[in-house]
């Protein structure tokens, strides 16, 4: 891997630092500044045409996953085909501490681009693959749902809140205009959800085959496969684990903790997934099953539930994976 090249790109909200490795043997390298938009965009893919000395499809982009402000740029690359790896800030904050002096963008720059030289001698350099169009369209409009629903429920709050207080006419009939507002774009925002799936039969397929599980319904189904299709889960394990559905044992000494849910991830999917989790516990013929074999064996019924939740999110995931309808099984594994 040694005649590769290596980019590493130091991301702000305004601009991009590049430091450029052409030959790891050398301490020869070439940095450059550009604005973090498209335009710079476009002016960064030059520059790359003109100073990699080898072809592109050998270069090394090396990105920390910081925030919101490397996504646009990650995208530009990775669709213009190039090999971008973004890096998790705690794997690569000792590694620049280790080898800078200093703390400026271009040092930064420069370490990351080091760092994927290390990497990539140890083979454990990994390509990224962005998540496909029609999925993070389908996300953008689920994350805006989600927040105007929050906002919604918030406003709702205020209203009790300036009822018992006896609060002016004029703060109670503003805030009735905000919720109609939340309430109109909430219904549109559904439709145009509807309209997104509609328009990708793939995305329709998995909806319904999840939507075939006792316990979820369309929210679930929604969120579960966006999910599915953002992430490269291997099991089904790794996507309970993404959402903190994991037992998580706590133990010192002579204390001896109950095996709780370890609650790391998306807490969001996590909290919509409780009630499909008690529901399916009467009605999913596999869960049912889980339930009250944990509860035989002494389990409190929060561990139980804890533990249905996680089962429906297997479920979830083999229905995806196999592309078929849910079949109860006979033989349950739940832990």
């Amino acid at each position: 891997m040694n005649h590769c090249s290596y980019l590493g790109i130091d991301v702000s909200k305004r601009k991009l630092d590049l430091a450029l490795l052409n030959d790891i043997n050398s301490r020869k390298r070439k940095t450059k500044v550009f604005d973090n938009n498209a335009k710079g965009f476009e002016l960064l893919l030059d520059w790359l045409n003109k100073n990699v000395d080898k072809d592109l499809s050998e270069l090394r982009i090396i990105i920390e996953s910081t925030g919101v402000y490397h996504r646009s740029l990650a995208y530009f690359l990775a669709d213009h085909g190039l090999f971008v790896s973004l890096i998790n800030p705690a794997d690569s904050h000792k590694f620049i501490a280790s080898g800078n002096l200093h703390k400026t963008d271009q040092c930064d720059a420069i370490a990351l681009a080091e760092f994927g030289v290390a990497l990539n001698l140890r083979d454990k350099l990994v390509q990224w693959q962005p998540k496909p169009i029609e999925i993070r369209q389908l996300n953008a409009l689920i994350t805006r749902l989600d927040a105007l629903k929050t906002d919604l429920q918030r406003e709702q709050n205020r209203y009790e809140k300036a009822e018992v207080g006896d609060y002016p006419k004029d703060i109670l009939q503003s805030i009735i205009n905000t919720q109609t507002f939340l309430k109109q774009e909430i219904v549109r925002l559904e439709k145009k959800i509807d309209d997104h799936i509609d328009r990708h039969p793939k995305l329709k397929k998995d909806c319904e085959l999840l939507k075939t599980i006792p316990g979820v319904g369309e929210a679930v189904s929604l969120r579960m496969m966006s999910l599915y299709h953002s992430h490269k889960f291997h099991c089904a394990s790794q996507m309970a684990a993404f959402l903190g559905l994991v037992p998580r044992l706590k133990e010192s000494g002579n204390y001896k903790g109950k095996a709780m849910l370890s609650k790391r991830g998306n807490s969001k999917i996590r909290a919509l997934l409780y009630l499909p989790a008690v529901v399916a516990k009467a009605h999913n013929p596999d869960i049912k099953h889980c339930y009250e074999r944990l509860l035989a064996k002494g389990k409190a019924k929060m561990q139980a539930i804890g533990a249905a939740m996680r089962r429906l999110v297997h479920i979830c995931f083999g229905v995806l994976k196999h592309q078929s309808k849910y079949q109860a099984r006979n033989a349950v594994i739940c832990a």
